[in-house]
């Protein structure tokens, strides 16, 4: 599949293009919405949905909100996608709370939803999930980070880099993911911030971005300057905590884990910037999504989610060339072959 999908034309991921190919392509048409169009995550799954609609003769339209947690581009989105007669959308949503009534309009309207990457909130607001298991990816890096420490990880002094004040499901599935491996107790598992374990010393969105990732960091060294841990939402964040870190010399100092498996990523982990991602699929997540709508489209028929779950999951790989004693991982070199799937 990742042959297939690489080939597609990076140029041709403008916002609000379509694409087509075959001669029934006008007869099916389709959305994809992601949080940014900047984040390489996000355009390596338009690369997936694109070449996955041209294989197939979807037209495709892409959107995207300016920043990570711009739910209101999202719902504009939505909304184009019904009134020019998609017959699905593909939606990383940025509040999956807040988006969920115009999922809703969409679905009444006879479009297939389906969320990519982050469940909405509730997760039967959509059609279908197609995902990562988050919560399993936070915990494999909070298993490794606890057992890399081993008994320094009862002083373990932990910073939390999330991702927005709404706190979308995939953030708060990763970061209480992650406290579960570490062994700390994340009281609702349904909420981030009510903890009281004294090793953590706070959390600081960072939108999903370097940038945000170095004030972030910042912020929380302000607070403690004896950090040893911090957990990222995603790799662009952990690149941002990490210059903050080298700015005081303290790089060498903090194990810094994340997820995504981004080429970038694993990159980093290689160079010894991120101890450990879990690497997750956004190029099978979109080409899997564009597959559900054309047979959506040909059939009525839905996607069913993996066996013993509410959604489908599309896998996720610990990536670390330090492995840990009981927590399954790949090395940077297999990392790298998959990178963003």
């Amino acid at each position: 599949m990742k042959t297939s999908l690489i080939g597609a034309t990076l140029g041709a991921l403008a916002l609000g293009v379509a694409f087509s190919s075959g001669a029934h392509a006008a007869d099916v048409s389709a959305c994809l919405i992601t949080k940014t169009d900047t984040n390489p995550f996000f355009v390596k799954m338009k690369e997936g949905a694109t070449a996955k609609a041209k294989e197939l003769g979807v037209t495709l339209k892409s959107y995207a909100g300016k920043i990570d947690g711009d739910s209101e581009s999202q719902v504009a989105a939505i909304e184009t996608c019904i009134a020019d007669g998609a017959k699905g959308i593909l939606i990383t949503a940025s509040d999956t709370k807040g988006i969920v009534p115009a999922v809703k309009e969409a679905r009444d309207a006879g479009l297939l939803v389906i969320a990519l990457d982050t469940p909405l909130d509730p997760i039967d607001a959509a059609d279908a999930t197609f995902a990562t298991d988050n919560l399993l990816a936070g915990k494999l890096i909070g298993q490794w980070a606890a057992a890399t420490l081993g008994d320094k990880a009862k002083t373990a002094k932990v910073a939390f880099l999330d991702l927005t004040p709404a706190q979308p499901s995939v953030d708060v599935m990763r970061d209480q993911g992650f406290m579960i491996g570490f062994g700390i107790d994340p009281k609702d598992p349904n909420k981030i911030g009510d903890e009281s374990d004294p090793r953590i010393v706070g959390h600081d969105v960072t939108n999903g971005n370097e940038e945000g990732g170095r004030t972030a960091m910042e912020n929380l060294l302000q607070k403690d300057p004896n950090i040893n841990v911090v957990h990222t939402i995603n790799e662009p964040a952990a690149a941002g905590a990490y210059e903050a870190l080298k700015a005081v010399g303290k790089q060498k100092d903090v194990l810094i884990v994340s997820v995504d498996g981004g080429c970038p990523g694993v990159k980093n982990v290689k160079e010894g910037i991120i101890g450990a991602t879990s690497q997750q699929y956004p190029l099978m997540m979109a080409a899997l999504g564009i597959e559900a709508i054309k047979k959506f489209a040909d059939t009525g028929t839905k996607p069913k989610p993996t066996e013993g779950k509410n959604f489908f999951d599309t896998g996720v790989s610990l990536v670390t060339d330090k492995p840990a004693k009981g927590v399954p991982s790949i090395d940077t070199k297999e990392g790298t072959a998959k990178c963003w799937g």
